[in-house]
């Protein structure tokens, strides 16, 4: 297995593992539109900060990427680049994500009344690097998650920052391998707008990793 940084000519199967890698996770789809979705989660970091995407290579092939972000202060936040994606896409004039949006807005009106807090976006000095990682199912077990966060670790870790991630409180299999990581549960888990997961709420988990600097 080969870990290294994202090259250009990478694009094309990228976006094909990109569509592939989240089978079998609890929202292995937003809504059910994986070309928005990767102008959200994907595209973002090949264009703006290259650098620090990393790839898992068997034999030749994509198993596995992590796209991160040394410090989210300086990139579009997780909500800007849902709502470009919006505009981008039509999306509620299209009937899946049309219906995506419509339970976002009806949950996130129940939290209101009822004074909870919503999924948002997580900003925090002492850990302002993120990131996302995923391998494709035929991957996992092989070392290639582990290997892609270690190599980001080493990234971070030469200038001693601090890195957070955001998952699904469902998403089991994932919370235990970040703990794992080093990773750690901060704040609260509060319901992500819009998101279900054999018909029951999906809750927003975040984790953090210090650097030598936190």
């Amino acid at each position: 297995m080969e870990i290294r940084r994202f090259e250009t000519a990478d694009r094309p199967e990228l976006r094909e593992l990109f569509a592939r890698a989240s089978a079998g996770s609890p929202v292995a789809s937003l809504w059910g539109d994986r070309e928005s979705e990767a102008s959200i989660y994907l595209d973002p970091y090949l264009d703006l900060e290259p650098e620090s995407v990393f790839v898992a290579v068997v034999n030749g092939k994509l198993v596995g990427y992590l796209t991160g972000c040394a410090d989210s202060w300086r990139f579009p936040s997780e909500s800007e680049r849902i709502e470009r994606a919006i505009r981008a896409y039509r999306l509620f004039l299209r009937p899946t994500p049309a219906r995506f949006f419509g339970v976002a807005m009806v949950d996130t009106l129940v939290a209101a009344i009822r004074r909870r807090p919503t999924a948002g976006d997580f900003q925090d000095v002492r850990w302002p690097a993120h990131l996302h990682i995923a391998v494709a199912a035929d991957a996992r077990g092989t070392g290639a998650a582990a290997a892609l966060m270690n190599r980001w670790f080493a990234r971070l870790d030469e200038n001693g920052v601090g890195c957070h991630l955001q998952t699904q409180v469902e998403n089991i299999r994932a919370v235990r391998f970040f703990t794992r990581m080093g990773f750690t549960p901060i704040g609260s888990t509060p319901v992500i707008p819009g998101m279900r997961y054999e018909s029951r709420r999906i809750h927003q988990l975040t984790m953090v990793r210090p650097g030598e600097r936190t």
